[in-house]
């Protein structure tokens, strides 16, 4: 028996066959976003203004297309074999709909504008819209507000959605229904529209089964009273469930049979824990790539400052599942990579035969901590948890013209693994367990320093998921226990879970130094982040007044 999980991500959905017994991983597709991330302009060449992050929904229907009769031929499975499906997708990415399902974008007269399309997780040019929901929230007490850290962000779905009714009110009276790409997806699988627990409550508000009430949605704009009712809905679907069966339409586009079981869609690092064996509470799992996410299970519900949610069963069923993290991570290095490194390091890195990644890692694994003198602050693009600030910008300290390209790789490394400690100083002064990490994505994978630098500064042993492809093989597993393989996600965990051998444990005398370098960057955190100093938010609006 088989199962086949569908990964959405920034750039690609990868899909992976998996033999439903132990989680083997026998074939696997990847299909690139023709459209990729519309950040600059529409397809018709339409400008878009500064922190705008769109997609196009036909890009999700051709990874169905693409990848899963390429993981049918590779493996040579019979398609009478695969029992499910199931799919996560990056989150919040919203859309807005017809009452049937049909994306506004592709309607006509509607191709030019932007607000008819797919918000990407990304999409920022909602903060004003968030800092409105956030200061109407406080003014008027409402009670799930402290259950996301105090926050809500402009990447979330009601600052999208309140952002479509403020600037292009005509947009919002023609959706009809607004709903995140991830449900949208399982409803063209199955014909039949549903919103799974975990985006409604992590990133649409839900807090114990509701939405905040029609007089607080009122209160941020008269016409904005019913969207619940009206653009939205209020039914929701369990973690694990079955959303549906497979219709013939899409069975025959992706040469599998009508009626197999569709799991609830879930969220990219949510679906990760139970992959990597995370479905008790104290393991933190880091979903490690352009961007980190941090996931925790707990059995406590308590408020964390700065996390990005809490909800019962957002994660595994009876435990309060928790949410944090970071807006840069991997994206740090390639800016560095891409635009910062002496073209010398690159001849060195040839002569090597090493890729310039590969080659800085390594030069700065020769280092002893503190040696290089630096300290710097991930914020490059803003920081998530646990100030949920997109206007703050990266910083670099303590350079000097002895300064060289694998210091400061390895300082934007440390400055990573700061960000994470202190993430999980906030849950730990909460109560809160995290006794240890584990990490997945293509990053740990490829960096061996990042491990041992991230063990050492939060003094946790760190792990290594043992699939390459972890969010996909969750939504595997997740599809296995829709179509009644196992009878919950425990069980398929324990089965079908993976983590590599090994540990990477925290070096004694390394964390000495690193609790020194931590404790300076806890200075600057909050000089620049907790308004001592808000240069960074002032440079930022004088360059958005130089480029109009």
């Amino acid at each position: 028996m088989y199962t086949i999980g569908l990964d959405f991500g920034t750039l690609s959905g990868r899909a992976v066959l998996v033999d439903a017994r132990d989680g083997g991983e026998i074939a696997e597709s990847v299909f690139d976003y023709p459209h990729g991330v519309m950040d600059e302009q529409l397809p018709s060449g339409l400008k878009l203004p500064p922190d705008w992050a769109l997609q196009h929904p036909q890009d999700y229907l051709d990874v169905f297309v693409h990848t899963v009769p390429s993981v049918l031929r590779q493996s040579g499975v019979a398609p009478a074999d695969v029992k499910g499906i199931g799919i996560d997708f990056t989150a919040s990415s919203p859309m807005p709909t017809t009452a049937d399902g049909r994306p506004l974008c592709f309607l006509d007269g509607l191709k030019d504008e932007p607000h008819a399309y797919i918000k990407l997780w990304k999409h920022h040019a909602a903060q004003r819209q968030a800092d409105q929901i956030n200061e109407t929230a406080r003014m008027m007490g409402e009670s799930w507000l402290p259950r996301y850290g105090g926050k809500i962000s402009s990447e979330w779905f009601f600052s999208k959605l309140l952002q479509i009714l403020q600037e292009r009110p005509d947009i919002y009276a023609q959706t009809e229904r607004f709903i995140e790409a991830a449900d949208w997806v399982i409803w063209q699988l199955t014909g039949h529209e549903s919103r799974n627990t975990c985006t409604a409550g992590y990133k649409a508000m839900v807090q114990d089964g509701d939405f905040p009430s029609a007089d607080y949605f009122r209160a941020l704009d008269p016409a904005f009273e019913n969207v619940v009712d009206e653009k939205v809905g209020r039914e929701f679907a369990e973690l694990g469930s079955k959303a549906g069966e497979l219709r013939p339409q899409m069975a025959d586009m992706m040469g599998l049979p009508a009626g197999i079981a569709v799991a609830v869609a879930n969220v990219d690092a949510h679906v990760t824990a139970p992959a990597v064996k995370a479905t008790g509470p104290g393991i933190m799992v880091m979903v490690m790539g352009t961007s980190c996410c941090h996931i925790l299970s707990g059995r406590d519900l308590q408020v964390v400052d700065g996390m990005c949610g809490v909800v019962m069963g957002g994660v595994i069923p009876g435990l309060y599942g928790y949410e944090a993290g970071q807006s840069a991570v991997g994206d740090i290095f390639a800016w560095f990579v891409d635009h910062a490194v002496p073209g010398e390091y690159q001849s060195a890195a040839r002569r090597a035969k090493l890729n310039l990644h590969e080659y800085l890692e390594r030069e700065a694994a020769k280092q002893q901590v503190g040696a290089h003198g630096l300290i710097a602050l991930d914020w490059w693009n803003g920081n998530r948890s646990t100030l949920v600030d997109v206007d703050l910008t990266g910083m670099l300290l303590g350079m000097n013209l002895a300064t060289r390209a694998p210091d400061i790789y390895r300082a934007l490394i440390e400055s990573t693994a700061y960000g994470t400690r202190e993430i999980i100083e906030a849950f730990d002064a909460q109560g809160i367990e995290v006794n240890e990490l584990v990490a997945a994505g293509g990053l740990p994978e490829k960096n061996a320093l990042l491990c041992q630098i991230f063990a050492d500064v939060t003094g946790r042993p760190f792990k290594l998921s043992g699939s390459a492809q972890a969010p996909a093989l969750g939504s595997a597993m997740h599809a296995a226990v829709a179509a009644g393989i196992y009878p919950d996600i425990h069980a398929a965990a324990d089965k079908m879970g993976k983590l590599k051998e090994g540990v990477v444990a925290p070096i004694a005398k390394n964390q000495v130094v690193y609790d020194k370098l931590f404790a300076e960057y806890q200075t600057l955190y909050d000089y620049f982040g907790r308004g001592s100093n808000d240069v960074m938010k002032r440079l930022k609006a004088i360059k958005h007044d130089a480029i109009g």
